[in-house]
């Protein structure tokens, strides 16, 4: 006999050689025809799987995550069958799992986009066919090598494996895999999948190596699911912030400086409006902003560590005969801010920030819009304190992101993250540093996910995901302790005693990058931007000629009181002008005709199409500057 445990604690004994599927059945034949595979202790196992000894056994079905991954995993080499059946010349190599669906890469496959559909086609009817899937041990490596003897992609990574490789047979189908599969392709009936697209990808990634082709493909637990993943992307797609930023001229990316984004002057009203928001609510926390050069000696960054962690990401260059980086980060500029000055314990903590432009190396493939980009500014802040004001500072800078993310109506999760393998300083410390960080998110009773080794090289962190109107997760904000820092750079305060003591260091960011984070408003907010930070607020339509003037004035008054106001004077007809105004998301349209200019008042309507009726302008003025103040 062999004892199973359960996730829920129970445990249950069964004769040796039973199977996941005969377990499953002996609880019920409903779980028996939902579970596609199972978790032996760590392990992903086939349903068939004899089990020998006493075990932990999760029986996994489709919207579990892990078996989402199997249900991936099979996809991928169903459509792989589909494609020996079509296409006998094709080369299968490997066809992993990956977010959202799965990709197979394949030599000799000449195809097109158009030829998806018939491979799909063929996916389908082998789904019909319920075709089990055999897992085949092979008896050596020379046994797996002769049965991929005419496939030089398998037999390279065979050569790799060592013994002990094995493969899932389905009927005139056979693929060399470690599993585990669905039983039978009977299962993808229930699913949702859909062949994607086809792209060119380097047989291990490697450029000097032959280019295969890669078929991506959607998979999910439903077809229910399927949709609603088709539909999102749908609506992602429109609010694109690339095609928004063109439409509503916010910025431009040109072949001149190749990720590094270009502001005009609607883009940067908004990147202006996020600083002066951001530093208002630093100032109220005693904060001082700072500033430093972006070009620092290379003798600075060996000493923070950046040259041991970070060169390959960081620019370089000279200047008179000494060799200098342009800054990836702000940190080594606010440390010798802090060390121009003697620090007594009354001082902490001192709270820096700087709104900081950084340079940083991307690869040209991962360049995109506003989200991956080359130069940006942090909103970056220091905080050096003692190490018993680390959970007070903590608390306050969760509540500090709280107020923020709150004003532009995201909800947002937490990540801590802890020790990664290349890590400065000692255990010890980074015990202290993230049993600090746990504490005062404890402190605040705040849900939290634990995200081991995932830290900064120089101390653990917090992250902060947005969640935005499409339900997508963005990392924006971190709160990384550094205890390792005012090591390298001899950081000293005064205490109470008289003595030199070292200070911790907080490094914060909210928006993270200002760039991506407009980025990403743009596309939560589909280009339609709240008032207090949008960059067309008003816009004044005169019906014909003799009213030009009238709306000239009125859009001055506006202008006068700190809104952004502009005038559609064209040779249009109104309602076409009216209607541009909505494309272009302004918030407020003013139209005026001989009523108003004989009233001195407007006619306001919104971008959703509702009119608001007539209103003295000067009045209207103060409710804009209203709720502008209120943040709506």
């Amino acid at each position: 006999m062999v004892k199973i445990s359960f996730p829920d604690g129970s445990s249950k004994e069964y004769d040796r050689g039973v199977t996941p599927l005969d377990i499953a059945k002996s609880i019920s034949e409903g779980l028996a025809r939902a579970v596609i595979a199972a978790k032996l202790n760590d392990e992903l196992v086939d349903l068939n799987r004899p089990i020998q000894k006493d075990a932990q056994l999760t029986l996994l079905k489709p919207d579990d995550k892990e078996g989402l991954f199997v249900l991936r995993h099979s996809c991928a080499h169903l459509l792989a069958h589909a494609v020996k059946r079509l296409y006998p010349k094709a080369k299968p190599t490997i066809g992993p799992p990956i977010e959202n669906g799965f990709y197979y890469d394949f030599d000799n496959l000449p195809i097109k986009d158009d030829d998806l559909a018939k491979i799909e086609q063929e996916m389908r009817k082998i789904v019909k066919e319920k075709i089990p899937a055999e897992r085949v041990e092979h008896k050596s490596k020379q046994d797996a090598i002769t049965t991929y003897k005419s496939n030089k992609y398998k037999v390279e990574m065979i050569k790799e494996l060592g013994e002990g490789a094995s493969s899932y047979k389905h009927k005139d189908f056979q693929d060399l895999c470690r599993g585990p599969h669905v039983a039978h392709s009977g299962v993808f009936e229930k699913a949702g999948f859909k062949l994607d697209k086809i792209a060119g990808a380097y047989w291990r990634g490697k450029s000097a190596n032959k280019m295969l082709t890669r078929i991506y493909g959607l998979c999910f637990s439903t077809k229910k699911e399927l949709d609603a993943f088709l539909h999102m992307r749908e609506e992602a797609e429109k609010r694109d912030h690339r095609k928004l930023g063109q439409q509503l001229g916010l910025f431009s990316i040109h072949d001149e400086a190749p990720g590094m984004p270009f502001f005009h002057d609607n883009g940067y009203h908004i990147y202006t409006r996020l600083i002066e928001f951001m530093s208002m609510e630093m100032r109220r926390l005693g904060y001082e902003i700072v500033r430093a050069p972006i070009i620092l000696n290379k003798q600075l960054w060996k000493q923070s560590g950046h040259w041991d962690h970070y060169k390959e990401n960081m620019y370089f260059t000279k200047i008179d005969q000494q060799d200098v980086a342009v800054k990836p980060m702000n940190c080594p500029g606010n440390i010798l801010i802090y060390k121009t000055t003697r620090h007594s314990y009354r001082d902490l903590p001192m709270k820096m920030g700087e709104f900081g432009l950084v340079h940083r190396h991307e690869l040209s493939g991962v360049l995109s819009g506003l989200f991956r980009v080359r130069c940006f500014t942090q909103d970056d802040a220091h905080i050096f304190c003692t190490e018993e004001q680390i959970k007070e500072q903590v608390i306050e800078l969760i509540d500090l992101v709280h107020r923020v993310y709150s004003a532009f109506g995201f909800d947002y999760s937490v990540e801590l993250s802890t020790r990664p393998e290349k890590a400065m300083g000692s255990k010890q410390i980074w015990e202290a540093a993230e049993q600090s960080l746990t504490a005062a998110l404890q402190d605040k009773q705040m849900d939290f996910q634990l995200n081991p080794g995932d830290g900064a090289f120089y101390g653990p962190k917090i992250d902060f995901h947005v969640k935005d109107a499409l339900g997508r997760s963005w990392q924006c904000g971190t709160i990384q302790l550094d205890f390792s820092m005012p090591e390298k750079f001899d950081l000293v305060y005064e205490g109470a005693d008289s003595k030199k003591h070292r200070p911790v260091m907080i490094h914060r960011a909210i928006y993270g990058s200002i760039e991506r984070f407009l980025g990403i408003l743009i596309e939560h907010y589909a280009g339609k931007f709240p008032l207090w930070i949008s960059p067309r607020q008003v816009r004044v339509i005169p019906i014909a000629d003799r009213h030009a003037k009238y709306a000239s004035e009125v859009a001055a008054e506006y202008r006068a009181a700190g809104i952004r106001a502009e005038v559609d004077a064209r040779a249009e007809t109104t309602n076409k002008k009216v209607r541009e105004a909505q494309l272009d998301q302004v918030n407020y349209i003013l139209v005026v005709g001989d009523k108003e200019l004989g009233d001195g008042t407007v006619n306001v309507r919104t971008r959703d199409g509702t009119v608001h009726g007539t209103k003295k302008y000067r009045e209207h003025i103060k409710a804009v500057q209203k709720e502008i103040i209120a943040r709506k």
